[in-house]
């Protein structure tokens, strides 16, 4: 199947880390993960967490370099 004939639903999940992927809104989640509540097509969906995963980083590391800084 050809991206652009994927007529799927997939929602936006993230996990502990806050790191984002999707994942079939048919499908029962994987352990660890938690569905954002953003539904849509896979290009909707893979939109959507440009705009809200801005920091790439591991939320660990995140907090590591913040604590390092004081």
């Amino acid at each position: 199947m050809a991206v652009d004939d994927d007529d799927r639903t997939y929602r936006v999940v993230v996990n502990h880390e806050e790191q984002y992927s999707i994942w079939f809104a048919e499908r029962e989640l994987p352990a660890g993960w938690t569905a954002t509540g953003f539904e849509g097509s896979r290009a909707d969906c893979l939109a959507h967490i440009d705009e809200v995963w801005t920091d790439m980083r591991p939320k660990s590391l995140r907090e590591r370099m913040a604590a390092a800084q004081g």
